[in-house]
């Protein structure tokens, strides 16, 4: 069990106009990776140290994502991004921190990407704060062309998941979609460690930056409700699913029930 609380509502980085706000968890200095494979599987995510999930009044349209990995199939663009990338050569590498050419590479990716925004004004250390965090096992996906480093997908290590965090490329090899291939990597390293899931974050489908998510299937989705005890994954097999799903998203009314203070009820994955 672990204590959790409210934090403050504040303006939604997806949805202009709403307010957001996340259900914290306090003790994280207790979990360990079996421990972040449990709250994957109860919705949560992590930004560094900081592990939570959303709990926005009467809002669920940022839905946690994952991949079965072993009914995983790739469409027809994916396969093409496979192939598109055949000249590359992918390395697994553990890692608690960003060496000199990760830092480069990262710093060069907000810039292009994200040059506007908070976080190309971070620093080395605090990037670093948000990749990595001491209770887990981390490992960076490298992709190399003839031996320069052209992106990198920084991916947890848990006993039945893999869970990509982020991923980062050079702005000049865009036209590669590294961000595809590496969530494809990451779908056979999964099976090949014997693992069942890549968790993939929240997919919010209104939100362009957020909706590539809904590509790769079957997806399995696990919807906010009232209370966290209602919720169950759900496996959407088509695009025709995956769209009736995010329609119905803002069809029904919703908002959470309020038990405070509140202790996580953590579930054995099935």
């Amino acid at each position: 069990m672990y204590r959790l609380d409210l934090s403050p509502k504040l303006p939604c980085d997806y949805l202009p106009g709403r307010k957001a706000r996340h259900l914290v968890v306090i003790d994280h200095h207790l979990l360990d990776p079996a421990g972040y494979d449990d709250l994957l599987f109860q919705g949560y995510r992590r930004s560094g140290n900081h592990f939570f999930r959303p709990w926005c009044q009467h809002c669920r349209r940022c839905v946690a994502v994952r991949l079965p990995v072993y009914h995983f199939r790739p469409d027809r663009a994916q396969r093409r991004a496979r192939k598109r990338n055949a000249d590359l050569e992918a390395i697994w590498r553990p890692a608690h921190a960003l060496d000199d050419e990760h830092w480069r590479l990262y710093h060069a990716y907000l810039q292009a990407r994200h040059g506007d925004g908070q976080m190309a004004k971070a620093g080395r250390a605090e990037s670093e704060s948000f990749l990595f965090s001491p209770m887990m096992k981390t490992e960076l996906l490298e992709l190399r062309l003839n031996g320069e480093l052209v992106a990198v997908a920084v991916t947890d290590v848990q006993p039945r998941s893999l869970s990509a965090l982020y991923t980062f490329f050079h702005p000049d090899h865009a036209q590669r979609s590294l961000g595809t291939l590496a969530i494809q990597l990451q779908v056979a390293e999964a099976r090949r460690r014997g693992l069942r899931w890549l968790y993939l974050g929240y997919w919010i489908g209104p939100c362009r930056k957020m909706s590539y998510k809904e590509r790769f299937l079957p997806l399995e989705v696990r919807r906010s409700e009232a209370h966290p005890r209602l919720e169950r994954w759900r496996r959407l097999d088509d695009r025709a699913a995956v769209q009736a799903f995010d329609e119905a998203l803002d069809a029904e009314d919703f908002h959470f029930e309020r038990h405070w203070p509140f202790e996580s009820d953590l579930t054995t994955p099935t």
